[in-house]
């Protein structure tokens, strides 16, 4: 897989290109600027881009925009955006398409190569990861008159595991659950959402982007 880089601090944007070549990406660029990142999305077509969202010379949300830019030229372009916070504005923006592959995740995920690597995959895929201090931050925001309450308490928080990108084993783990009763808590959440009938990867993104947009 193919990958643009964005960071303006030097010693992360090496880290980041030696971590992703460790397993198995192609860097196509790694750039430390908002100019540079337009012309390297615009020339290499890269299959994932992570991005920091502050970037020279504005430091504000500039390495956002270009990417949701590019993103609008290319629709579907996996985008996986850094942030050292959690920014609920830049959630929403990233997710307002409701096209999938996408992730926010905060930097300090990066010090788990393996999961950060994970993650960077997923969202070329098509699929998405959310940090799960994005996901609190979004829910803490969020009202009650949404399509999710017609989610149980469990259902909700498989939901949520789904949102971070983990797989039917990693939720049952997690909560304690046999294999088959997250596969039947999944199918309930897609009947409830209104999902229409699929392959399960679509809809699995297509329930996290109905979670996190109503949050």
């Amino acid at each position: 897989m193919r990958v643009v880089i964005a960071e303006d601090l030097h010693l992360l944007r090496d880290g980041l290109a030696l971590l992703l070549e460790s397993h198995g990406f192609t860097i196509t660029a790694a750039v430390a600027d908002g100019p540079a990142l337009r012309d390297a999305l615009g020339n290499h077509r890269p299959d994932v881009a992570v991005v920091d969202v502050r970037l020279p010379p504005t430091f504000t949300d500039e390495g956002l925009q270009i990417a949701l830019e590019a993103r609008r030229a290319t629709p579907g372009l996996p985008i996986l955006v850094l942030s050292a916070h959690v920014e609920q504005l830049y959630a929403r923006e990233l997710l307002a398409d409701g096209a999938g592959a996408v992730g926010y995740l905060l930097k300090d995920r990066v010090l788990n190569g393996d999961q950060f690597a994970d993650a960077v995959r997923r969202v070329a895929t098509g699929g998405t990861a959310m940090d799960p201090q994005v996901i609190a931050k979004l829910l803490t925001a969020g009202g009650a008159a949404t399509p999710l309450s017609r989610l149980t308490p469990r259902e909700r928080e498989v939901l949520e595991l789904m949102a971070q990108g983990r797989s039917n084993a990693a939720i049952a783990q997690r909560l304690f659950l046999s294999d088959s009763a997250v596969s039947k808590h999944i199918a309930a959440i897609f009947t409830k959402l209104d999902l229409p009938p699929s392959d399960d990867d679509n809809r699995r993104v297509m329930a996290v982007l109905t979670f996190l947009n109503a949050t």
